[in-house]
This record gives structure tokens, sequence and C-alpha cells, in this order.
């Protein structure tokens, strides 16, 4: 399986270690599981984003009050 080799500064593993431990996992699965989760939150909120642009006249029409100012 692909691995990777990642520095931290004694201060930044130390913490990294702390939150590991307050989920009950080790520093690997807690990196691993961390990096991953941040990739499905940009790729959830570009998609938002998407889809936010391609109905936004949709949502001004239907609540004009709310619309910002032309």
């Amino acid at each position: 399986m692909p691995a990777l080799n990642i520095e931290y500064t004694e201060h930044e593993l130390a913490a990294i270690r702390e939150a590991a431990a307050a989920d009950g996992k080790t520093v690997k699965a807690y990196v691993h599981d961390l990096s991953v989760r941040e990739h499905q939150r940009r790729v959830f909120v570009d998609h938002a984003v998407a889809f936010w642009k391609a109905h936004r006249a949709e949502f001004d029409a239907a609540f004009p009050e709310d619309a910002p100012a032309a």
C-alpha cells in the first residue's frame, strides 16, 4: 500500500498525539482519517458552491426579499 512520510515539529507531533489519543486512535489512523475527511469536505464544498451558482437565479426569484440588490 502506498505511504508517505510527513515531518512535524516536536510541538506539532505532541499535539497530534494528544488529539489521536482523545479520539482513541493511533497517530497513523488519526492522520489518515483527518486527511481523507478534509478531502471529502473540500469536494462537498466545491459541489455545494457549483450548485448554488447554477441555481442562484431560482433562489433569487423564489425569495426576492432576500436577493442581493442589483
